[in-house]
């Protein structure tokens, strides 16, 4: 990890007296553009299959988590931590969350998972016992999400708590991502043509479903005392 370690001493350098001006100036807030831009040109470059490109933004990605926990290691954000301590901290939560891997001899047996289907069905019981004061299926969901991912990880927590049905088949028949991408750029098409922001429509869509499932939470806890949900 000698590399790992000459990169945080360059991006402490770049920030103390006598360093970059640019980098002394920026705050967890100002590298938040920058942050979204790396982590876009990775997925870019592993949708490309590129291995120098991947290299090089996981690089810019890493960077980008050095860079915030250098910002932090001077209290920025109350009491400091640095690097080590988000890796620690990042390290603990993947052992409390595989206790089918890293558990006592009964918690993996409790646990076992011969599949990813396996794990999955018990992760949602991991991460509430690590936010047990997470009322809503939805706590934790980024609102900033591009609306299509927003939308699409929204009507999965709908369909989890029983306010959705899980479709047998689409709705609009198709068999094939190209078929599915072909169909929405002719909504957005569409919606271009009538003078319609599409990402503004599906966010606002989005919001009102995110009511119901709250209201319908609600509900649930009246009829059947109080429930809290982690994700």
């Amino acid at each position: 990890m000698q590399k790992l370690e000459s990169l945080i001493q360059t991006m402490h350098q770049l920030r103390i007296p006598g360093g970059c001006p640019w980098d002394a100036e920026q705050t967890h807030r100002s590298l938040v553009q920058y942050l979204l831009e790396e982590t876009y040109e990775l997925i870019d470059a592993i949708e490309s299959g590129n291995r120098d490109e991947i290299l090089e933004e996981l690089g810019d990605v890493l960077y980008q988590v050095i860079f915030h926990s250098d910002l932090a290691s001077t209290g920025t954000l109350g009491e400091p931590f640095d690097l080590e301590d988000v890796a620690s901290f990042m390290e603990q939560k993947m052992i409390s969350r595989h206790p089918h891997v890293f558990g006592t001899d009964e918690e993996k047996e409790t646990y076992k998972a011969a599949t990813g289907d396996d794990v999955v069905q018990v992760w949602d019981g991991h991460k509430k016992k690590e936010k047990p004061n997470r009322t809503s299926v939805l706590d934790g969901i980024p609102q900033a999400m591009p609306a299509l991912a927003l939308a699409s990880k929204v009507m999965g927590k709908a369909e989890k708590i029983g306010l959705l049905e899980t479709a047998d088949s689409p709705a609009i028949p198709m068999e094939t991502e190209d078929e599915l991408g072909k169909l929405l750029l002719a909504v957005v098409a569409s919606a271009r043509a009538a003078g319609l922001d599409p990402e503004r429509a599906l966010r606002e869509a989005t919001k009102e479903l995110q009511v119901e499932i709250r209201s319908y939470e609600i509900s649930a806890a009246t009829d059947a005392g109080v429930i809290g949900f982690a994700d």
